[in-house]
């Protein structure tokens, strides 16, 4: 079997966000990685060296399986560092409509497993040199009109059967509680954020020490093989493993010959640090997100920044999604100042990245084919570090031999 990476010269060229990202500039360049110099041998092949990829190497090299890290980039600068790491279970689909999709019973699965990644991500920055960011916040989903409102209620009622803790709050709940004016939301205290770009090298760096290889700005140009891999590189040298895990996003389409997901631009800008009485910019400093769509979410960060996304749109280029980026800041803060307009805030930072939204809002995991040697983690939309948690435990049981049911809810062939 052979995979040849199609354009591969573009693709490494193509740039998945523009303006000034806040995690690198934050975190300044925090460790780095050689090119492959020599041909390599692994138990697991990674392709892909963001947060995927770097929650990948960690549970493999935990299970004792020797891995290696491949990225044609800087480990840590493509998606990963455009993303606002908002950490919710709540799926882009309502778990209403996701039941009707895919049945309850499943549904209500995938919401389970997405509040259980929330605590994994808990447990994994206890072992780290810091947290990386991490706090546990509560999630605010308003609705943006009243018909929403109405959807919310029956939404409540859905969770609440799924044994999900959830309040509903009516508009004045809501203006009291937290200061936001509109006709309806649901409050959950299972919410967190997180420094994704300081994770992803901490994760990184703990493979490393465990024996594992790391390699960037490297890039795959071709995969031969089935029960063993050949993996070529436009550095002239191979790697070669029993497996192989993509966890390039959406360029793993390269991979798999057909796309799975809709590409959108999403944009986002981070505040200068805003000072209030209490230190929280907000009641609870809480997630906060809206039921149109797109939506627009905010969350704050530890040195009292507010950093706010939405805006998304089809993705066409990067150079048309860059002409794009004044428009859609000057947009997101007239948004914020409506939203929440005793903060007055100063716009530090813009960026937008290019991301891959799926029909069902669900992940793609697991082999292209049954018993392929070839696995994929995708963690597309809003849940994306969520999903590749639950990617790093699924995808490094089937390799141990221990395939978990739940790898049915992220199938490829769904």
């Amino acid at each position: 079997m052979q995979f040849r990476v199609r354009a591969a010269a573009k693709m490494a060229a193509m740039d998945l966000r523009s303006g000034r990202a806040f995690w690198p500039l934050t975190n300044g360049l925090m460790y780095t990685y050689p090119p492959l110099a020599a041909p390599e041998q692994a138990d697991v092949l990674v392709i892909g060296a963001g947060i995927t990829g770097a929650l990948l190497a960690d549970a493999l090299s935990e299970a004792g399986l020797d891995t290696v890290v491949l990225d044609r980039r800087d480990a840590g600068f493509g998606s990963t560092s455009a993303s606002t790491a908002l950490l919710q279970y709540e799926i882009d689909t309502n778990l209403v409509d996701l039941s009707a999709m895919i049945g309850r019973a499943d549904a209500e699965r995938a919401y389970h497993l997405c509040r259980d990644a929330i605590d994994r991500v808990r447990a994994l920055t206890a072992g780290l040199p810091d947290a990386c960011g991490f706090r546990a916040r509560g999630s605010l989903y308003y609705a943006s009109t009243r018909k929403d409102a109405r959807m919310l209620r029956e939404e409540h009622a859905a969770r609440t059967r799924a044994g999900l803790a959830v309040e509903h709050l009516d508009a004045r709940e809501l203006k009291a509680r937290f200061g936001i004016q509109a006709p309806a939301a649901l409050f959950s205290r299972d919410g967190a954020e997180v420094d994704p770009y300081r994770l992803t090298q901490h994760l990184l760096q703990r493979a490393l020490a465990r024996g594992a290889r790391v390699y960037d700005r490297t890039a795959v140009t071709r995969l031969d093989g089935g029960r063993t891999w050949t993996a070529h590189t436009d550095r002239g040298v191979p790697v070669r493993a029993s497996w192989v895990v993509v966890a390039t996003g959406y360029e793993a389409e390269t991979f798999l010959g057909r796309r799975l997901a809709q590409l959108k631009n999403s944009y986002a800008l981070a505040t200068e640090p805003i000072a209030q009485a209490g230190g929280e910019l907000w009641p609870g400093g809480c997630l906060i997100w809206e039921t149109a769509r797109p939506y627009l979410y905010a969350r704050t960060t530890q040195d009292g920044r507010v950093v706010v996304g939405g805006e998304d749109d089809p993705h066409h280029s990067p150079a048309r999604r860059e002409r794009s980026l004044p428009r859609k800041q000057r947009r997101l803060e007239r948004r914020l100042e409506r939203l929440l307009p005793h903060l007055k805030p100063e716009v530090a930072f813009a960026w937008a990245g290019t991301f891959g939204e799926t029909q069902d809002g669900l992940a793609y995991i697991g082999p292209k084919t049954n018993g392929e040697r070839l696995l994929f983690a995708l963690g597309y939309g809003g849940n994306g570090i969520t999903y590749s948690v639950q990617a790093a435990r699924l995808l490094t049981a089937l390799i141990q031999g221990r395939p978990d049911d739940d790898l049915h809810l992220f199938r490829l062939d769904r």
